[in-house]
C-alpha cells in the first residue's frame, strides 16, 4: 500500500503540472465552476425526481454561457474543460455532492414529495439552486 502513494503523487502532479504551471487552480479544485455544477446537477435531479418542478431552460443555457466565459476568463481551454466534465470520477463526485446538498435540505431517497418540498423551499429562497427550477403548481 505504501507504494501506491510515491505513484499516485507522481501521477496527480503530473496531472496538475499544465494548470499549476501556468497558474491556474485544477479544475477540480475551482470553487466557482463546482459550485455551479453541483447546483446544476441538484437541480438535475429535483426535476426529474419530482413531477411538479421543470428547468427554466433559458435561465439553464444563461448560466451555461456565463460559466464558459468564466472558465475562458481563468484561463482554461474548451479541451481540459471537456476533459473535466467526462471525467467519470468528476462526475460521480459532483452527483455526490449534489445529493448531499439536497440531503442536508430534507429530500430523502425513495419520497419523491421530500424532493418536491426541498425544490420548492430552494425555489422561495431563491438559491442558485432554486433560481434553475420553476414550479408547475
Amino acid at each position: 500500500m505504501t507504494k501506491i502513494w510515491p505513484v499516485f503523487l507522481i501521477a496527480a502532479t503530473l496531472a496538475m503540472g499544465p494548470a499549476l504551471a501556468e497558474g491556474k487552480v485544477p479544475l477540480p479544485q475551482e470553487a466557482h465552476i463546482n459550485d455551479q455544477l453541483i447546483a446544476a446537477a441538484a437541480g438535475d435531479i429535483l426535476r426529474h425526481t419530482c413531477p411538479t418542478l421543470e428547468a427554466r431552460t433559458f435561465v439553464v443555457l444563461t448560466k451555461l454561457a456565463q460559466l464558459k466565459s468564466y472558465t475562458r476568463a481563468q484561463g482554461y481551454d474548451e479541451a481540459e474543460v471537456k476533459l473535466f466534465l467526462k471525467d467519470k470520477a468528476q462526475k460521480a463526485r459532483i452527483k455526490a455532492s449534489a445529493k448531499a446538498y439536497l440531503s442536508a435540505a430534507g429530500a430523502l431517497p425513495d419520497n419523491p414529495d421530500s424532493y418536491c418540498a426541498a425544490g420548492e423551499a430552494e425555489i422561495a429562497k431563491g438559491t442558485q439552486v432554486g433560481s434553475l427550477l420553476r414550479s408547475t403548481k
